[in-house]
């Protein structure tokens, strides 16, 4: 995609400064830029670097003139770093523009669909499946039986969504997440061995939710494992069946939570986290990385460690661990003494 400097000044509300009509392919920082590249100009730290960048179009705040002879075509606008952010949204919304279904793909009977769906090559969905406008599905992904797809969601290269799996609106799932697997149920018997225990729920995500690359979220046993609004997943997370994440929650990468754990609201966790099953994790509640939870945590606490405890006293007792090896002899000095 090309856009010349005229078409991204009207996009930004900007004034250009140069050629109109300069044309840009590809985003770049100030100091690597080169032709055909669009950069921008907001820390003065990186002053120097628009006398030297071979980027065709710089963007730059209203109050920039320059000192000296400049190659670059500017766009002068109120704000740099905010207008550039604007930009990449709006590069990623265009880039995200597809429409209509490629072959080959198998649509089953009995299959509903909006308005402006993307079905990439290569995938499959099945019967019965609800499907909602602008919904944009990557190939060489499954959708099984009886899903719910929502509005504006995306699911990029290689998902795989299991039966009965609602998913809401505003979602985003990356390549390679796996939603509604069995989840990881064997009873055992008298002769050592186990026997699986059906896994007939299902999973709901909400509006809004975001889940990384290689992530799997385990269909419950009965009910079902729900995933509320807001939340954001990173990638390969473990979470289990009929678990529960509240709004607004946030995990970090290779977090494990077992079955039947309710988390709250506003909670951040850390990465390598891991997480028993039936407890409750209230609202608000921080999770530092590589921590144990073995039992429930009350709203706002802040713990840290395996077995995890209170942040605070985690940092204290570990001052004294880093000097267990003094203490230590210090302690053998004194009984010395003493005898």
């Amino acid at each position: 995609m090309k856009f010349t400097a005229e078409q991204i000044a009207g996009i930004l509300e900007g004034e250009v400064v140069g050629n109109p009509s300069a044309e840009v392919y590809k985003l770049a920082k100030i100091e690597e830029g080169t032709e055909g590249a669009l950069t921008f100009l907001a820390n003065p730290k990186y002053i120097n670097h628009i006398y030297t960048t071979e980027a065709t179009v710089t963007i730059v705040n209203k109050s920039f003139e320059p000192e000296q002879e400049i190659k670059t075509t500017l766009i002068k606008v109120e704000d740099a770093y905010k207008s550039f952010s604007t930009l990449l949204e709006y590069y990623n919304q265009v880039k995200l523009m597809k429409s209509g279904i490629e072959q080959p793909s198998v649509i089953s009977e009995g299959v509903v669909y909006g308005n402006d769906l993307y079905l990439g090559s290569f995938s499959y969905v099945g019967k019965n499946v609800t499907i909602g406008n602008n919904v944009k599905i990557y190939p060489n992904s499954f959708i099984g039986d009886n899903v719910i797809i929502g509005d504006n969601t995306i699911l990029f290269a290689g998902v795989r969504v299991y039966s009965e799996t609602e998913i809401g609106k505003n979602c985003t799932l990356h390549s390679g997440t796996i939603i509604g697997s069995d989840g990881f149920g064997f009873a055992p018997q008298e002769d050592g061995t186990y026997k699986k225990v059906p896994q007939i729920g299902n999973v709901i995500i909400e509006d809004n939710v975001e889940i990384g690359s290689c992530t799997t979220v385990d269909r419950a046993t009965l009910g079902s494992t729900v995933i509320r609004k807001g939340v954001k997943l990173d990638n390969q997370i473990q979470i289990a069946h009929n678990v529960e994440i509240g709004e607004n929650t946030v995990i970090a990468s290779q977090t494990g939570v077992a079955g039947s754990t309710k988390i709250g609201k506003n909670c951040q966790i850390g990465g390598q986290v891991g997480i028993v099953g039936h407890i409750t994790i209230g609202d608000n509640v921080r999770i530092q990385a590589q921590s144990g939870i073995g039992k429930s945590l009350k709203d706002n606490e802040v713990v840290q460690g395996s077995p995890a405890f209170g942040y605070a006293d985690f940092a204290k007792s570990f001052v004294h661990f880093k000097n267990l090896p003094k203490i230590v002899a210090d302690l053998e000095n004194l009984k010395k003494n003493n005898n």
